[in-house]
């Protein structure tokens, strides 16, 4: 489960424009043969009600060739399918490619794979006059 997350932020970071670019930001950091899942980003976010959020920007990253994309999966270890056909496999393939194994029901060890970023609290996200909700 993701650690507790303080409002604090690092001051050596420019704050991200939006909610999709603090996603991006903490995904870019995940390293390759690790896995992170959408509930997890959104609480490391200070966002915890936003894992569909999450979902939609990894959706909407395909544009940003540095978001990799496919580290990023569903509570239960699993790549969710709820997109076009062809990119749940991608998805697989990818992560495969990595080193990430999933057993006969497509799951992922999430205890061995799970990344926790050192300082979480870096990724705070602020909320800016354009968005200026909490998810």
């Amino acid at each position: 489960m993701a650690r507790p997350v303080s409002k604090r932020r690092a001051k050596t970071e420019t704050p991200p424009a939006n909610f999709y670019e603090a996603v991006y930001r903490l995904v870019r950091k995940i390293p390759r043969g690790r896995v992170m899942t959408y509930g997890q980003i959104a609480t490391i976010l200070g966002c915890p009600r936003a894992s569909r959020a999450v979902g939609y920007a990894m959706r909407a990253s395909g544009r940003q060739d540095d978001v990799p994309w496919q580290r990023v999966i569903n509570g239960k270890g699993q790549i969710s399918a709820k997109t076009e056909v062809e990119r749940p496999v991608l998805q697989k393939m990818l992560l495969e490619s990595e080193g990430v194994k999933f057993d006969a029901s497509e799951t992922c060890n999430l205890k061995r794979l799970r990344w926790e970023p050192p300082n979480p609290e870096a990724y705070f996200y602020e909320p800016s006059a354009e968005a200026p909700f909490r998810l």
